[in-house]
């Protein structure tokens, strides 16, 4: 699959690796430029590529956000139209300014970001474990250690694919719901953000 990563930080950068170790051709990109990702890219191998953000959308049958996400409104929608869109965002008002339909929890970050990208099919997954537990931790199917990984979106077959993508690297997708609603579930703040927890465990948490 053709993956495009939009932010080459902690988590763009680490699922940029561990896709590329999946068998997946990714593009990445980041704010300062393409010839910033020469030795990221050199490290990836030759599945990967340094591009722009708008060719990274471009590029990819799925993109990977993983921007401030103050930043969102810089997204190439028109690029990302039609595309699955994975958000790995958090909202931090210290980083990102306050934005009063958060602060009063009136929407989601998720849901925002998708109301800019208005022709995406938002999933939000990867925003509650940490990037080095994401580098470290993957295991195979059926390993009892085996650590599981939130998902929400709107569309069950977005939902479906971004499911396949996270079991490919390691861990169990917990399906919490819609974007919205499900989204809440594993935010900052929430019970289970930033743990670890077996698919059992989360299932268990996200339930109650």
């Amino acid at each position: 699959m053709k993956i495009g990563i939009i932010g080459s930080g902690h988590i763009g950068g680490t699922l940029a690796q561990l896709l590329v170790g999946a068998g997946h051709q990714v593009a990445i990109s980041n704010s300062r430029g393409p010839e910033t990702l020469r030795e990221t890219v050199a490290q990836l191998g030759a599945n990967a590529r340094a591009v722009t953000a708008e060719e990274a959308a471009e590029f990819g049958e799925v993109a990977i956000v993983s921007i401030p996400f103050g930043r969102y409104r810089q997204l190439p929608a028109a690029a990302l139209t039609g595309k699955i869109v994975i958000d790995t965002n958090n909202y931090y008002p210290a980083r990102d300014g306050h934005f009063e339909q958060l602060d009063h929890d009136q929407s989601t970050g998720s849901e925002l970001q998708q109301q800019y990208l208005a022709g995406a099919r938002a999933v939000k997954a990867f925003n509650a474990i940490h990037w080095q537990s994401l580098a470290e931790m993957g295991r195979p199917p059926g390993d009892p250690k085996r650590i599981a990984i939130p998902i929400a979106a709107d569309d069950p077959e977005a939902k479906r694919v971004v499911a396949g993508l996270i079991d490919q690297i390691g861990f169990d997708p917990v399906d919490a719901g819609t974007l919205g609603v499900g989204g809440r579930k594993f935010q900052v703040g929430s019970a289970v953000y930033g743990q670890l927890h077996t698919a059992k465990e989360l299932k268990s948490l996200l339930a109650g």
